[in-house]
């Protein structure tokens, strides 16, 4: 859990720049970007199979045209760059009423500039429906697919290549327990009457060494947040029986504390455990129910100077702001290569003065990913692109991607009850109205703006980690929140560090390292 969490749009990190089709047919989809018609008068059309009904209405649904050599095509959306799986994606019909589901040159398309632009040639393909309402994540509980096949795509053919959706994609969320680690699935009263449904707090509980063997002994606990959309059955395979995980999780010298890890899906991706105007009171039914839940059953410690937070990227910001929205409900965190602390600095974005997101002042397009050495891997735009495709209405708000998290955790509900878009899908042009709601997510503005009461409550508390040649640039915002830390009044007793010519996956410290300056500081306020 505390190696690097690159962050990806639909799984636990974010995309990977590897390729995902073959050299062979990398050429004619670059040419496809760049022009080359291919027919407009293909299209495919997703059906549901006879006898076959979602589990939820509305929902997305999407078509993924894959390397012939994929296992399970679906398995790849996420990727990002030129050479990703052609993706294409609609809103799902009214099902009831026998309609389908038609991909053609008007739908939303990743990488590709439209379905008319895809060429000619075989694909491993598949369908599937995005539609459970509270999971946005591919494998939820009553999503659809079809059968992957492999198909002769010729663009110029008259008859529709026809797909079922007849295989359910998921079942319950979480698996079974193990010797070590227990599932947590609570309902959840805050975000139940947010939602009007029937809500529920997910999270998985690490048991310390001897857990069992000392029925009243209390633990302190380490709250930790992985990767973007990182779920928390992850924690069951890490430490697996017999792996070197579990060994030295179990070693004399590893201090005894709960690790709890929270489940990084909700309704409109991962919901950043914080209380939000579109994602709803995450932050309250975390402390106001699931700790208390897991202080009831797991035994551990109802005590301030006993919780502390942690997490790598996405869960580098949520380990922050969890600390700095209650500042006495935990005793420290340690922040690994945050998501944006300072949104004068949101990757390469100033919330508050640039007109466009995807276009620099300088009239370039903007990056969001380098390599370490500086090269642009891929740009705002490109990203945006892929969260359009996946989202309903064709907009990256509703994608369950990364930038759709950010701007739903961040921004505004409209009257209509769906997030307010920062910036057109279509344009990238910021919508002046729309800032504003952004700066009580700023961690920094919060800092500087409440430190006068904030800082005697926070002394000794903050610790972050970044590489200066972060992979999404996350490093310049938190140098902004180091000038105003190191600086402030009272001090603020923690530590601010940045790694040499490293990036994203910048973590010096192990989880050993951690738990034991966790537990200095549960001695110290003793």
């Amino acid at each position: 859990m505390f190696a690097a969490a690159p962050r990806l749009v639909l799984a636990a990190s974010r995309p990977k720049l590897a390729s995902v089709l073959a050299a062979s047919a990398l050429v004619p989809l670059v040419l496809a970007l760049c022009g080359g018609a291919a027919s407009a008068q293909a299209r495919v059309e997703v059906a549901l199979a006879p006898g076959v009904q979602p589990a939820h209405a509305g929902g997305r649904v999407l078509v993924v045209f894959a390397p012939v050599a994929s296992r399970e095509p679906r398995r790849l959306v996420g990727d990002t760059g030129l050479d990703a799986a052609p993706l294409f994606g609609v809103d799902a019909p009214d099902w009831t009423k026998g309609a389908l589901a038609t991909i053609d040159a008007d739908s939303a398309s990743f990488p590709l500039a439209s379905f008319a632009r895809l060429p000619q040639g075989e694909y491993r393909v598949q369908a599937f429906l995005r539609s459970n309402p509270d999971l946005m994540v591919l494998d939820a509980p009553g999503n659809l697919q079809s059968v992957s096949r492999v198909v002769r795509f010729d663009p110029a053919r008259q008859e529709a290549l026809r797909l079922e959706l007849a295989e359910p994609v998921g079942v319950e969320d979480l698996p079974a327990d193990t010797s070590a680690v227990r599932f947590v699935k609570l309902r959840s009263e805050h975000l139940s009457r947010f939602h009007g449904r029937e809500m529920h707090v997910r999270a998985a509980v690490l048991l310390p060494k001897g857990h069992a063997d000392e029925p009243r002994r209390r633990y302190p606990v380490m709250v930790e947040i992985g990767g973007y959309g990182q779920r928390c059955r992850s924690l069951a395979r890490q430490y697996a029986e017999g792996s070197r995980a579990l060994r030295e999780w179990n070693a004399d010298d590893m201090p005894r504390f709960l690790l709890v890890m929270l489940d990084g899906a909700g309704p409109l991706g991962d919901p950043y455990q914080v209380d939000s105007d579109n994602h709803g009171p995450w932050g309250t039914a975390l402390v106001e129910e699931l700790l208390p839940h897991i202080e009831r059953v797991h035994r551990a410690m109802p005590d301030g100077a006993a919780r502390f937070t942690t997490g790598h990227s996405t869960g580098g910001w949520v380990s922050l702001a969890l600390q700095v929205h209650h500042p006495d409900v935990f005793n420290g965190c340690w922040s690994f290569a945050p998501d944006g602390v300072d949104f004068r600095h949101f990757q390469l974005l100033d919330v508050y003065k640039d007109e466009n997101a995807y276009v620099n002042r300088a009239g370039f397009e903007r990056p969001s990913m380098r390599t370490i050495d500086g090269d642009t891997a891929f740009t705002v735009r490109h990203e945006c692109q892929l969260e359009n495709t996946l989202g309903l209405g064709d907009s990256w708000t509703r994608s369950g991607g990364q930038w759709g998290a950010w701007n739903a955790t961040y921004g505004a509900r409209g009257a209509d009850g769906l997030p307010v878009a920062l910036w057109d899908p279509k344009s990238g042009a910021i919508d002046d109205a729309a800032r504003g709601a952004w700066k009580r997510h700023d961690l920094r503005l919060r800092l500087q703006e409440g430190w006068k009461e904030l800082g005697p409550r926070l002394a000794g508390k903050i610790h972050v980690y970044v590489g200066d040649s972060d992979n999404y640039f996350l490093d310049n915002a938190v140098a902004r929140l180091k000038e105003f830390l190191d600086r402030a009044d009272p001090a603020f007793g923690g530590e601010i560090r940045f790694g040499w010519r490293e990036g994203h996956g910048y973590h010096p410290l192990s989880l050993r390292e951690v738990l034991q300056a966790a537990e200095a500081r549960f001695k110290a306020r003793r």
